[in-house]
């Protein structure tokens, strides 16, 4: 099928059950777990206006710096437990702090050497010679979101572009980094620019797409953007992104338990979700592995292992 803009427009408005059984026929019967640490936690630069950890917002977000070995080492083997095949280090900021950055190099080294898990990080912005370094300390996938789509970018963030953000992804990519990158949907965005982000997405073709619900953070100016999006547009945008992006695994990130009743997160589970982030996030709870090990019973699904 060739996937243009006025197709998804259509697809995007077929009845919901049309649309998620379309979707279907681009998955498989299993599904993927993966697990992170906040290793680096606030007082980020940038002014992301979903953010609870942005310094420009009062939002009580508790901070630390970069975290011992010894605790990302436990947490990487608590993530293996609950069925996690990958495990990923993310800092705040808009680029790795120098400071940090060799002993983030020997955190990813820390995971590489759990048999089963595979290493992920998230760490920001890029230079040349950062993402060389990343690719020789051997790990696996870089995660960097796209957010949302260009013409959107400047209502979210205006301390950095979304070409900084493409730019990164190239880089990634051009060290043969396995790819995550995703979006943040309920932010005020339009159909259409749920449209875009798909289309954006699938010229950039990454192995994972996270997809994050907003979860409206005290203190930053989107704290009442509740109502930006409600479960049905969930679910059809879900399905878009599957359609578009058939060879991408679409993922549950952040605030899927807040925005979605676990009737509907079994439901797109079951025709157009790939894989979970499974635990606690950033700054805010999740769901209890244990409850996502029997979703995926429920939908006839099985946990991927490597």
């Amino acid at each position: 099928m060739k996937i243009s803009h006025d197709l998804l427009i259509k697809l995007y408005n077929l009845n919901l059950e049309e649309l998620l059984k379309e979707a279907s026929n681009y998955t498989n019967n299993e599904v993927e777990f993966c697990s992170l640490i906040s290793a680096k936690t606030g007082k980020c630069s940038q002014d992301c206006k979903y953010c609870a950890q942005s310094s420009h917002y009062n939002t009580q977000c508790p901070t630390h710096t970069l975290v011992s070995k010894e605790k990302v080492k436990k947490a990487a083997l608590h993530s293996k437990e609950n069925m996690a095949t990958r495990f990923a280090i993310v800092t705040s900021g808009k680029t790795p702090d120098e400071s940090d950055f060799n002993s983030m190099i020997d955190l990813i080294k820390i995971i590489n050497g759990i048999d089963g898990l595979k290493s992920c990080a998230s760490i920001g912005i890029l230079n040349e010679q950062q993402a060389k370094s990343l690719k020789e300390a051997g790990l696996v996938r870089f995660h960097h979101n796209i957010n949302t789509c260009k013409s959107y970018h400047n209502k979210i963030c205006t301390t950095h572009s979304y070409q900084d953000r493409i730019d990164t992804i190239n880089l990634v990519k051009k060290y043969n980094i396995e790819l995550c990158c995703g979006v943040i949907i309920g932010m005020g965005e339009t159909i259409e620019q749920r449209i875009e982000m798909a289309l954006e997405l699938a010229q950039i073709n990454p192995h994972s797409i996270p997809v994050n619900f907003l979860t409206p953070i005290k203190g930053t100016p989107f704290e009442n953007y509740w109502d930006k999006i409600d479960e049905e547009n969930i679910l059809r945008t879900l399905a878009i992104l599957k359609i578009a992006n058939p060879s991408s695994v679409i993922r549950y990130a952040g605030g899927r338990q807040i925005r979605l009743s676990k009737k509907n997160m079994e439901l797109a589970l079951k025709y157009c979700v790939d894989a979970i982030l499974i635990g606690n996030y950033l700054t805010t709870t999740g769901i209890n592995p244990g409850d996502d090990i029997l979703s995926v019973k429920n939908v006839g699904k099985k946990i991927s292992v490597f």
